[in-house]
């Protein structure tokens, strides 16, 4: 006779709890699997444009760089006043909305990761880089740069120092070097010679030969003096063109008046560059001079020669304040007042010892 075997309802039961977390378990795994986490960094984030206020410290994504870029482990992080006008809503005014954004175009760093066709830079490599004003991103922990951006750090100045170069002495570079193209014996007038563009212009034209007049506040005439100005000359107690005239080449780094009242002190067949607002060309046409207005760019040959001169002590970065990360907003108020000092920097870390 055939007896019929019988599951047991408590072996049915013990499978069930068996089966049912190993399957739960399973599909968690498979989602964990399909997203990891994304690496994340601090950084200044404007989610909103506006006034210093909307510069907030947070967690955003570390970026990734493709394989024509670098990604730099930031160590500072310069301070200009484009900072202020792209955080202002310059980038929503030409339809190049990037917020959430990341402002900062001046870093300094070490090489983090580097792209497939990354050939002369590699991990480790101490640099400073003049990040593209479409993209930014300096004021974080890590920053995307480009090869044509970007070069090795001059070997003589510090992290600080380097944030406080790209930016402000390419603008100065190619406004003289490369605009108007400066010679030895000439005569040079820089207006805001103790801002970050002034300083630098000052000691490269110096470097390049020139005669330098330039002008600043009463209280920051010992910066130009420091800086190897031939003629200081205080605004607020002398009107430049009463004691300047016939000057080979104007660079006007300020707003005001100053641009329209400069132009009668430039010799004949001499050139006005300005970094604020453009020339008139119709008044620089009349007096038989040139006028040029001036837009930077990122350019590492520039940075390139700018390491020269600095690791030769021919130019020395002019840096006012140093300021942490947290304290963006601060800083920004300051570069708004127009009346900074060489260059406020970000200190975003700790150099290694």
């Amino acid at each position: 006779m055939r007896i019929a075997r019988r599951v047991s309802p408590i072996t049915v039961s013990a499978l069930r709890r068996l089966l049912l977390p190993t399957a739960v378990v399973g599909i968690l795994a498979g989602i964990s699997a399909a997203q990891p986490a994304k690496p994340t960094m601090k950084a200044i984030v404007v989610h909103e444009y506006g006034g210093p206020e909307v510069l907030k410290y947070e967690n955003a994504p570390r970026p990734e760089p493709k394989e024509d870029q670098v990604l730099v482990r930031v160590m500072a992080a310069g301070v200009n006043p484009v900072d202020a006008i792209v955080r202002q809503g310059m980038f929503g005014q030409r339809d190049l909305d990037k917020r959430p954004l990341i402002v900062g175009y001046d870093i300094s760093g070490v090489v983090e990761k580097t792209g497939a066709k990354i050939e002369k830079l590699k991990r480790g490599d101490a640099v400073y880089a003049y990040l593209s004003i479409l993209h930014g991103g300096g004021y974080a922990e890590f920053a995307i740069a480009k090869p044509d951006e970007m070069s090795l750090k001059p070997r003589n100045i510090n992290f600080e120092e380097a944030g406080a170069v790209p930016l402000a002495a390419t603008t100065a570079w190619q406004a003289l070097i490369d605009t108007a193209k400066i010679d030895k014996g000439q005569t040079v007038l820089i207006h805001g010679g103790s801002g970050g563009v002034g300083s630098f212009a000052i000691q490269i034209a110096k470097a390049r030969g020139a005669r330098v007049i330039a002008t600043a506040s009463t209280a920051n005439q010992d910066l130009l003096k420091q800086l190897g100005v031939d003629q200081a000359i205080d605004y607020t107690t002398t009107k430049f063109e009463d004691v300047v005239k016939d000057v080979d080449v104007v660079l006007n780094a300020v707003r005001g008046d100053t641009l329209a009242r400069s132009y009668g002190v430039i010799k004949k067949g001499g050139i006005i560059v300005s970094i604020t607002e453009p020339p008139d060309q119709a008044m620089c046409e009349k007096l038989g001079i040139r006028g040029s207005d001036l837009t930077a760019h990122p350019d590492a040959n520039v940075l390139q020669e700018l390491s020269k001169l600095i690791e030769a002590k021919k130019i020395k970065p002019i840096v006012s304040q140093v300021m942490p990360l947290t304290e963006a907003a601060k800083a920004q108020e300051q570069i708004e007042t127009r009346h900074t000092r060489g260059k406020i920097v970000l200190k975003v870390a700790d150099e290694a010892k």
